[in-house]
């Protein structure tokens, strides 16, 4: 069995899976999100290392009950992507980790997208920049602080630096190194792409990227610390989003994911490294991420919409989440004539397009405009988002989905109709699975990491035209307001 851990922005989870895809009670843990004046996001990397130690311990425990017969054969870590996250030699916090959520770097990416740096760094890498990327963070340091980075040895990701405390390796998955300075095809960073952000002189503090298989023995210490076998095979990767790809069952080219949760993530697995939208496209938005798997490329589109824009709206009309369901069931398709532009981020958004001005909208309000139809307006251009996102990716074969979101019926009924085809929805242990698999295949073991059967939600065909008009007319609205921003 794998002990899978999946270290999110404020809580951590570890769980085992089984071979044959059981899954053990799933722990958790919470780390502190600091929000700082500045738009400053940070988090102390000593804590989140507490919160995997915690979790890992329990998760170890259950051990005997889930299976007595089957050893412990890996720990498999996942984690949230992007931000910087400083260390020296020993592997120590060089102050504060920087989240993926930081703002300071915001003049820095507007100075790039201004002269087209950007643009030519997507061109080269298919990495769109947003201000809390490791590009404009290493950027904004170097300006400001540039001593910090004279302390540290290693600019890296979460995942890579709890992977370092533990193994005492200096690494880094492809896929967090994908964004923004890897070149996936060669997974060699670019060194262009770096002279372009002005950060040739720090090249030294990236990390190369682990081969694909890569493990890594636990050492003595962290085996103590952790309840786990001295030299157990650490598998390192990939972060958050390919792995909940991977842990829903993506393998073929053209299929494709959504991570339906505060933000909404979506992905398709290709056979082709060229930026999403096109090489030198109108929009530098977007990733490509390298993977465990030859000539297999992630096209990922990260948008900042999804369930925290949700939880906005219910909160101001004083609804429970747990009423969702009851409240879209009472508004008809088009919600009374209600339409919304989704973009409740304060960071504007990042996906299908970049812009930190984009800001949200309801539109044909009456006297007889209900809550339901506030509600469902919003979770339906939510819905058109996803499309407009997939659209661009290139899907053009099954949809699987995860997350908060995912879990509601009528919910997945709007994307599964404003997307014109079934939705596939996994269960919550998608990011640990996914990472057990990458693990599982490492070890060259065979193993069921995709647990059961997905839930199918079926699209409804009188929805079907009803939404290419809605995401038809969604476009158009979006476009006049992209004028306007």
């Amino acid at each position: 069995m794998i002990v899978g851990v999946d270290v999110g922005t404020s809580v951590t989870k570890a769980q085992l899976i089984a071979r044959d895809g059981r899954t053990g009670p799933a722990h958790e843990a919470r780390s502190t999100v600091y929000t700082l004046p500045g738009n400053r996001v940070e988090q102390d990397l000593d804590e989140v290392v507490g919160t995997v130690v915690t979790v890992v311990r329990a998760a170890v425990a259950d051990a005997a009950a889930l299976d007595p017969d089957e050893p412990v054969e890996a720990l498999a870590l996942t984690g949230q992507g992007d931000g910087l996250w400083l260390r020296d030699a020993a592997g120590r916090p060089v102050g504060r980790a920087l989240s993926w959520m930081d703002g300071r770097a915001a003049p820095v990416l507007d100075r790039w997208v201004a002269d087209g740096v950007a643009r030519e760094v997507h061109a080269r890498t298919g990495a769109g920049l947003f201000p809390g990327s490791a590009g404009p963070l290493l950027a904004y340091l170097a300006e400001h602080e540039p001593e910090r980075l004279e302390r540290a040895e290693t600019a890296g990701y979460c995942v890579d630096a709890i992977v370092q405390r533990f193994t005492g390796e200096r690494t880094v998955d492809a896929s967090d190194a994908s964004v923004p300075f890897l070149d996936v095809v060669s997974r060699t960073y670019d060194e262009r792409a770096l002279d372009l952000c002005g950060l040739g002189a720090w090249r030294k503090l990236l990390a190369e990227p682990a081969p694909r298989g890569a493990l890594f023995p636990l050492l003595p210490e962290a085996a103590a610390e952790l309840g786990l076998p001295s030299g157990l095979p650490v598998s390192a990767g990939p972060f958050d989003i390919p792995a909940c790809g991977f842990g829903s069952g993506l393998s073929e080219p053209g299929q494709g994911h959504m991570i339906i949760g505060t933000t909404l993530a979506c992905q398709v697995l290709s056979d082709d490294p060229t930026p999403p939208g096109g090489a030198g496209g109108d929009e530098a938005a977007g990733m490509v991420l390298a993977t465990p798997y030859e000539d297999r490329y992630l096209k990922v589109m990260p948008a900042m919409i999804g369930t925290a824009g949700l939880d906005w709206l219910l909160k101001m009309l004083n609804v429970r989440i747990e009423e969702l369901d009851a409240l879209l069931a009472q508004s008809p398709y088009g919600a009374g004539g209600v339409t919304a532009l989704p973009f409740l981020s304060t960071s504007g958004e990042r996906a299908p397009f970049v812009d930190a001005r984009a800001r949200g909208r309801l539109d044909g309000l009456s006297p007889l405009t209900g809550r339901a139809d506030l509600v469902r307006a919003l979770c339906e251009s939510v819905a058109y988002s996803a499309r407009h996102c997939l659209e661009t990716l290139g899907v053009s074969a099954s949809v699987t989905a995860c997350g908060g979101g995912a879990r509601s019926g009528e919910w997945g009924r709007i994307f599964a109709g404003v997307l014109g085809r079934d939705l596939y929805v996994r269960d919550d242990a998608v990011g640990i699975r996914g990472a057990a698999r990458v693990a599982w295949e490492s070890l060259g073991v065979q193993a069921r990491a995709e647990g059961s059967p997905p839930h199918v939600v079926r699209a409804d065909e009188e929805a079907l035209s009803f939404y290419d008009e809605g995401y038809a007319q969604y476009l158009r609205s979006l476009a006049v307001a992209r004028e306007n921003w």
